[in-house]
């Protein structure tokens, strides 16, 4: 399993009249979580597409269990909590406020896209060759 942190500041402009974080922006909160994520395995999204591979989101489900405030100072958990190095990958993200309470839970599934062949493709192998001990630490 592999595991990463960041942390974002609630801004104003991503709040709502009630000062609570407006709901579709969890989803960005995910999407600097994932890419904070593979940039910790020295790795970064630019990488994969001059690799020529898009990683366009399928699927994202999201729970909301209390609001994330205007100042707020968010935790972003990124989690991989499987590897098979096939064309799809599963993102699970948590939110926590500065007092550790869990405030959103998310999973992003995305595929590995060739936009040139126009289809889905594998991992690739640089990805998984940094993901690789962190999954292979669990099965020892």
């Amino acid at each position: 399993m592999f595991t990463a942190t960041t942390q974002i500041r609630v801004r104003y402009g991503e709040t709502d009249q009630m000062g609570y974080l407006y709901y579709g922006n969890y989803a960005l909160y995910y999407e600097v979580g994932r890419a904070e994520a593979i940039r910790q395995l020295g790795f970064t999204y630019r990488q994969l597409e001059e690799m020529g591979i898009m990683m366009p989101v399928a699927e994202l489900n999201s729970v909301y269990y209390r609001p994330a405030l205007y100042d707020d100072l968010i935790t972003v958990k990124t989690v991989l909590k499987e590897l098979n190095g096939g064309p799809k990958i599963q993102f699970h993200s948590e939110l926590y406020n500065e007092e550790g309470q869990l405030l959103n839970k998310g999973v992003t599934t995305l595929v590995f896209y060739d936009p040139k062949e126009k289809k889905k493709t594998n991992m690739p192998a640089e990805l998984l060759d940094r993901l690789a001990p962190f999954f292979n630490q669990k099965h020892e």
